[in-house]
């Protein structure tokens, strides 16, 4: 028997103009009872949209468009909450870029606030984590901590180390990138649940206008999709999402690992799905593991660590975007190139000082040891980068 406090809507847009965005956040509330339960008079209210790097385009699928934060804000606002936006991007990007290229600067010219968390000007501040996977506290940012509700408002996209990004990875943005940086090191999973055990996000609105998948979470193809999914439930929320991008619900180590701690619920006898059946708007998208970047050599052996972060993981694959539109691929035969931490006992057979090389902090210290070139950075740079896997040391600390 399913859990009717356990709710999650699945609602189709109708267009792309704001009115129509408008009406399908507005029936996705509706259908999972409102917010005046979670959201009260004078609560200040962190609405987090997914602004990891700048796109190409803004309706990519990549990052959250700004018209379903708007409609998030104003229904905040009619509950008599005080809305804003906040966001730090990805490791080495600059996040007033993105607020930029995503025309979020239109809402600040209508009086909704829209806060670079990494600009310099907030306040750090550090946030308790109970019963911590990995640790015990988080470093973020006064205003974050000050915050009395908060709303996760990601995009539908894969990611190369999670299978998926959604509502939960999602709230990595109201983190240091110190942390960022020990989470992928210590571990992403655990990481990213004991973020949720600390920030406990009241809502999850997913903007599934355009998604990503493939070579997400920034790389990817766009797929449109045409859907808000929403609940007060963040791994409910996830779950529903995760299938309806053609995942089991246990594929997804976050989703399992967030479950198991008691921070939601991924049971789908125990979710009741409103509006739209998953079935009928279910599509696979395809994974980061099932794209190739076209003219990259056999012989070429890109190495990740499992650890590697998502600063160096995208700077690679940008990288090889660029030598893909100069025409240098070729120059990558018979090369190897480590990314993130490995023991000396991972450097795999065929690897040399003269074929390898080295990119991040993280491998420096196989660089250290003779084991090949480094790109120094954290993340390096894309020339950097690229001098680097054409036979060159290259970069400096960031």
């Amino acid at each position: 028997m399913k859990n009717p406090e356990v709710a999650v809507s699945v609602v189709r847009t109708k267009g792309n103009d704001y009115p129509l965005i408008k009406e399908a956040v507005d029936e996705a509330l509706s259908l999972i009872g409102g917010i005046s339960d979670i959201i009260r008079p004078g609560y200040k209210v962190l609405v987090k949209p997914n602004l990891v790097a700048t796109p190409t385009e803004r309706l990519s699928g990549g990052v959250t468009r700004w018209e379903v934060c708007k409609a998030i804000c104003e229904a905040v606002t009619e509950a008599g909450g005080k809305p804003f936006i906040a966001e730090s991007s990805a490791i080495g990007v600059d996040t007033e870029d993105v607020i930029f290229v995503c025309e979020y600067s239109k809402l600040r010219e209508e009086g909704i606030p829209v806060i670079d968390l990494k600009s310099g000007g907030q306040q750090p501040a550090k946030l308790k984590v109970e019963n911590p996977a990995l640790v015990s506290e988080l470093d973020t940012w006064q205003i974050v901590a000050d915050a009395d509700a908060i709303i996760t408002v990601p995009v539908m996209k894969t990611h190369d180390q999670t299978e998926v990004t959604l509502g939960m990875k999602n709230c990595k943005g109201l983190i240091s990138d110190t942390n960022k940086k020990n989470f992928h090191f210590l571990g992403v999973v655990d990481g990213v649940t004991d973020i949720i055990s600390a920030l406990k996000p009241v809502l999850t609105v997913i903007d599934g206008t355009f998604g990503q998948q493939g070579l997400g979470p920034i790389f990817g193809e766009t797929i449109e999709m045409g859907l808000i999914v929403a609940s007060k439930d963040v791994v409910a929320c996830d779950a529903v999402a995760s299938l309806i991008m053609g995942y089991e619900v246990d594929d997804v180590k976050i989703t399992v690992a967030a479950a198991s701690r008691g921070l939601g619920e991924k049971d789908m006898d125990r979710i009741d799905v409103k509006g739209e059946k998953i079935d009928d708007v279910r599509v696979r998208f395809k994974r980061s593991s099932e794209v190739a970047i076209e003219g990259v050599p056999p012989s070429f052996n890109l190495v990740w660590s499992d650890k590697a972060c998502t600063g160096c993981r995208n700077t690679v694959i940008s990288v090889l975007m660029d030598m893909k539109k100069e025409n240098l691929l070729g120059l990558l035969d018979g090369q190897y190139a480590l990314v993130g931490h490995h023991a000396e006992s991972e450097i795999p057979i065929g690897a040399s000082p003269e074929n390898t090389v080295l990119v991040g902090r993280c491998a420096a210290s196989l660089g250290a040891a003779g084991y090949g070139r480094c790109v120094i950075g954290c993340p390096p740079g894309n020339s950097d980068t690229i001098k680097g896997l054409i036979g060159e040391s290259a970069g400096k600390e960031r």
